[in-house]
Order: C-alpha cells, then sequence, then structure tokens
C-alpha cells in the first residue's frame, strides 16, 4: 500500500525539479464508453494516480511551485448524494483536502474560471502535451485569456511536456512500491500455477483463462492486460487475445498474463504442454529458451546497460539454434546479420511498473541506459517456429516465451515471480499434482 506520505513526497520532489515560476497540471483519465450507456472499468491514469493516489474521473492536479497560498490544488468532483446513490461515493473537496494532502480544492465546474488567474506569474506549464488534445486547447485557451485581460503582458510562454521530469521519477521504485509489485507477482505467479494445474486435454482456453481470471479477482486485483492463453500454433501470433480455441490434446500453452495491485502490474509468461508431459523435441526447445532466459537474467545487474540482457539471451538463442541445424554459419555473423530474428523477433524485456510496458528511457544520448538499483524489468526470450518446410515437423508451430519479473539490487537480480515453475521436471510435476 502507498501511503499518504510518499505521494506527497513525490509531488514535492517534482515541484522542485520543475522550479519556480511555474505551473505543472496533470488530468485524471476520462470515463470510456464500451457500448449504448455502459462504461469500461475505470482505470485512473498512471501518472496521475502516481502523484495523488486518487482513483475518481473528471479531476485535475495543479502545483504551483513556491505560491504562498497553497502550491498544490485539486479540481475534482463534489460530494453529491443524489449521484452517489447511483455511481458510488465521491471523495469531494474536503476529502481531497484531509485524505490526499492537497492544501486546496475546488469545483472541477469552476476550473475554467480560477485557473486561468493561477497562470498569473508563471513562464512555464509543465503538462503531458498531446495527451488530451482538448485539455491542450483549454489551457491555450486560459493562457491566451490570461495575456488579453493583462492587455498585452504576458502570460505562461511555453507549454513544456511533463514526460521527461515525471518518466524518469517514476522509474525508479521505492519500497512500498516494490512492496505493492511483490504482492502483485505473489497473486499473478498462484494463478499461472494455477492455470498450470487445471490444464489437461480436452479443454478450451476460454477455461484456462477463467482460471486466471478467478485467482485474481478472489484477490481484488484486475488484470494488468489482456491475457494471452495461446493453444498450439495460436503462440505463434505475439499478441494473440481471442482466447477461445481448443488445446491441442498433445501440444503447448503459451500463457503471457499478470494482475495489478495498488495499479502495480505483474507480466508473466510460461509455456507448458497441455498433456502434462513434454515431447522431447518440445523440451528441446523450452530448455533453449530457458537457458536463454537465464543467461539474460544473470546480466540484470547495475552498472550493466539495459541492452546486455536482451544480448545475452539473443546470443544463447543464436548457438542453439546452430546446434539444431536451424541456423549455420559464425555466431557473430549471424547476430550481425539477425539471422535469428526469423525465430526470434521481439526484444527481451521491458520496463515495469505502474504500466505492464512502463515509462522510462531505454537510451541516453544514444547509448543503451545503464541499470541501476530498483528499477524493474520483465525479462522474456522465446522461439517461434512456423510451418516452413526447412523446420524439421516435429518443431513445426511451437511457440514458446519465458517471462518473468526482474528487480535491479545492489547485487543479484530479484526474480519478483520465481514462485512460478520454469523448469521442465518442476512442471510436469505440478501438472501431475
Amino acid at each position: 500500500m502507498i501511503r499518504q506520505e510518499e505521494f506527497a513526497r513525490r509531488r514535492t520532489r517534482l515541484m522542485e525539479e520543475a522550479g519556480a515560476q511555474t505551473m505543472v497540471l496533470l488530468a485524471a483519465a476520462p470515463q470510456a464508453l464500451r457500448n449504448g450507456d455502459a462504461h469500461y472499468p475505470y482505470r485512473q491514469d498512471s501518472d496521475f494516480l502516481y502523484l495523488t493516489g486518487f482513483e475518481e474521473p473528471e479531476a485535475v492536479l495543479v502545483m504551483l511551485p513556491g505560491r504562498e497560498q497553497g502550491e498544490q490544488l485539486l479540481f475534482c468532483r463534489e460530494r453529491n448524494p443524489e449521484r452517489e446513490r447511483w455511481d458510488g461515493a465521491r471523495l469531494g473537496l474536503e476529502g481531497a483536502r484531509e485524505t490526499l494532502g492537497m492544501d486546496d480544492a475546488f469545483p472541477i465546474e469552476d476550473m475554467d474560471e480560477i485557473l486561468p488567474g493561477l497562470m498569473e506569474g508563471c513562464g512555464r506549464i509543465y503538462m503531458m502535451v498531446g495527451k488530451d488534445p482538448a485539455l491542450d486547447q483549454r489551457v491555450i485557451g486560459w493562457r491566451n485569456r490570461l495575456r488579453a485581460e493583462q492587455k498585452g503582458q504576458k502570460g505562461p510562454g511555453e507549454l513544456v511536456s511533463l514526460e521527461h521530469l515525471l518518466h524518469e521519477q517514476r522509474l525508479f521504485k521505492s519500497r512500498d512500491e516494490i512492496r505493492c509489485m511483490q504482492k502483485a507477482a505473489k497473486i499473478s505467479a498462484a494463478a499461472m500455477t494455477r492455470a498450470m494445474r487445471s490444464c489437461k486435454p480436452g479443454m478450451n482456453e476460454a477455461e484456462i483463462t477463467a482460471e486466471l481470471l478467478h485467482e485474481y479477482q478472489r484477490h481484488g486485483c484486475p488484470p494488468a492486460y489482456l491475457p494471452i492463453v495461446a493453444g498450439g500454433d495460436n503462440a505463434l501470433v505475439l499478441h494473440y487475445i481471442d482466447n477461445n480455441q481448443p488445446l491441442p490434446d498433445n501440444g503447448l500453452l503459451l500463457i503471457d498474463a499478470g494482475c495489478e495491485y495498488q495499479g502495480y502490474a505483474a507480466d508473466i509468461s510460461r509455456t507448458f504442454p497441455v498433456s502434462g508431459r513434454f515431447t522431447p523435441a518440445q523440451r528441446e526447445l523450452y530448455e533453449l529458451v530457458l537457458a536463454a532466459q537465464e543467461a539474460a537474467i544473470d546480466q540484470v545487474r547495475p552498472g550493466r546497460p539495459f541492452e546486455a540482457f536482451h544480448d545475452a539471451a539473443v546470443r544463447t538463442l543464436t548457438e542453439g539454434l546452430k546446434d539444431l541445424g536451424l541456423l549455420s554459419g559464425d555466431v557473430d555473423q549471424l547476430i550481425e546479420d539477425e539471422s535469428y530474428r526469423r525465430f526470434y523477433m521481439h526484444k527481451t524485456g521491458h520496463w515495469l511498473g505502474l504500466d505492464v510496458h512502463d515509462v522510462g528511457d531505454y537510451r541516453i544520448d544514444k547509448q543503451s541506459r545503464v541499470l541501476e538499483k530498483n528499477m524493474v524489468v520483465t525479462v522474456e526470450p522465446g522461439l517461434y517456429m512456423g510451418h516452413e518446410d526447412d523446420i524439421p515437423e516435429h518443431w513445426r508451430g511451437l511457440g514458446i516465451r519465458i517471462e518473468d519479473d526482474i528487480r535491479v539490487t545492489a547485487d543479484n537480480p530479484e526474480n519478483l515471480t520465481a514462485a512460478v515453475p520454469r523448469k521442465p521436471d518442476d512442471i510436469e510435476a505440478v501438472m501431475a499434482g
């Protein structure tokens, strides 16, 4: 659980980086209609959630570093007993001050009247430029209105993207954030293990999906993204989400799934035999992917470039593909030519946090970013065998991916999702049980 003291520290740090005579402005996520008058489940904007912990729509956070009358303001919905009977409780203005620690709060309907005056003396406005074009136009309108009222004197001169300041801050996880991610990992690991235990010939992808969602939701957690539950050839589609086909009795099942806890995501992939036993051909490819993952995880250490763990996975996979006769030639040349991409076409990982593909720069000054303590990444090598004639028949149609969530520590990598079996013998033992 993220404490309000931490949200306050985040806002203070961001204001310090923005500097005096600036305004930082950030809006909550809008509600989205699914169809008719039915909405999608509401999920707060990750940046807004990071700074406030506030999970209601129709809100705007305004921060004014150094303002004597109060630096941290929230425009939000007022309490409304009639609407709350239909839609649920609202925090309201007083709650924004007392619970969220805001210096002041105003009705969201009064923003057009109040906010232009708050811009006076601000030379720069930090906001997510381009994320919400309608809000961009409102801010420009407020600025123009202020300039007109000041008879030609300049209002804020610059609209500057907030992304770099805020997303750099989000990249490094606090102790409480790590705890949330560990919780999400624990629940997601239990769901993945449950799917393994439940799987047997004659089942459908939808039944396995239901097992995952049941485990998430009994802990009060939504899925962090649409699960991928891909049997047989469906695993060759990297973002397969139909999840509605019969499982192949003697084939593999690839699952890529995770829940989120307090907004923080887990992201796990496992591939296992529907029958409960790997065939020799399936095990051969699976053990190659596992070796690539282990080599990659070993590179998730402070001071190593971000791309180092991808490079380690690529080298292991390329050497293995050559040994299996699927590639031929010098390994270094095969890597340089990217010959492996026929069988392994994606990167080996990404940042993880409030977003599954979390924010943060991967390169700085055109160089791979160096890993630092309390960054969290996924490590997810894979192999995907098509049905081309030059691929031995016993490997055709196999898609294998293994993914875990890894925290950079001061020393050895911490695997947050290690509770899910990875070794073939351990998988078979769980499925037999």
